[in-house]
């Protein structure tokens, strides 16, 4: 009787597993789109950086990035909700399916391009240096900043700048972060992306006493999905279109970025 039972729990038990493995098997067998679809929401991953990515003063996410990425989320039925993310991980959270996206001034470095599915360009921008005001007449080359110690976004385009040039840097959970350092005077120095920089430093900004000088290289920002995900087509077609009946012109305009704008 004892062996009859045991057959019969491993029976039962081996049914389970099966039912288990049938019902994985299809959610991972349904394309992305279907995934956000079924679920409602387009979870975004975003980082504090403006003007594509900030929060207004009722904690609401805003910026060219976010609103197009509400726009793109109504475009296929679904609600665009945002989610911080620490920038060094943001392959992490789309593998791990915390986020379905990541849509922040994210540049097309070959580290975001060989794994995630990334849409086209939408955007151009470059890598500048921000230094004191007071002190930018003494960095205007690049030879002349090698001395300095700079912040920099862990994962960044400009962390992969600092690399580059053999910098002495600290890299901080993000560009504003990287800001912060220098006005306090904690780094000298800080490389962040050219589109923040015009936004963030300068007369009439909370960074008055910063300014950039060098720029290091030219780049282009995309969106990201998890890797073959049929969410990075389907985004192409919409910025096609927002071209196409000037609504992203119009969104650009908005936050002042309608120069850095692919054509």
């Amino acid at each position: 009787m004892k062996k009859l039972v045991a057959l019969v729990l491993v029976a039962v038990m081996g049914l389970s597993m099966v039912g288990c493995g049938k019902k994985d098997s299809s959610n991972d067998s349904k394309s992305d789109l279907e995934y956000v679809k079924e679920k409602g929401t387009l979870v975004v991953g975003v980082t504090d950086f403006a003007p594509m990515d900030y929060k207004d003063d009722s904690g609401n996410w805003i910026g060219f990035d976010a609103d197009m990425a509400s726009a793109f989320a109504e475009s296929i039925g679904v609600k665009a909700e945002f989610v911080e993310i620490d920038w060094d991980n943001k392959i992490m959270e789309l593998d791990g399916k915390t986020i379905d996206c990541v849509w922040n001034g994210m540049t097309l470095i070959d580290e975001v391009t060989s794994s995630m599915a990334c849409s086209d360009a939408y955007c151009n921008n470059a890598q500048v240096v921000i230094v004191p005001q007071d002190k930018a007449d003494q960095y205007q080359t690049v030879d002349s900043i090698k001395e300095l110690t700079f912040a920099v976004e862990a994962g960044s385009a400009g962390e992969g700048q600092a690399k580059e040039l053999g910098l002495n840097y600290t890299a901080v959970k993000a560009q504003s972060d990287a800001l912060m350092e220098v006005a306090a005077g904690t780094s000298d120095a800080a490389i962040i992306d050219s589109l923040m920089a015009a936004a963030m430093v300068g007369e009439g900004t909370g960074y008055a006493n910063l300014t950039y000088t060098v720029g290091l290289n030219s780049e282009e920002y995309g969106v990201g999905f998890r890797k073959d995900s049929d969410l990075a087509a389907e985004l192409n077609k919409f910025f096609k279109d927002s071209k196409a009946d000037g609504s992203m012109e119009k969104c650009a305009e908005k936050y002042k970025v309608q120069a850095a704008l692919t054509k």
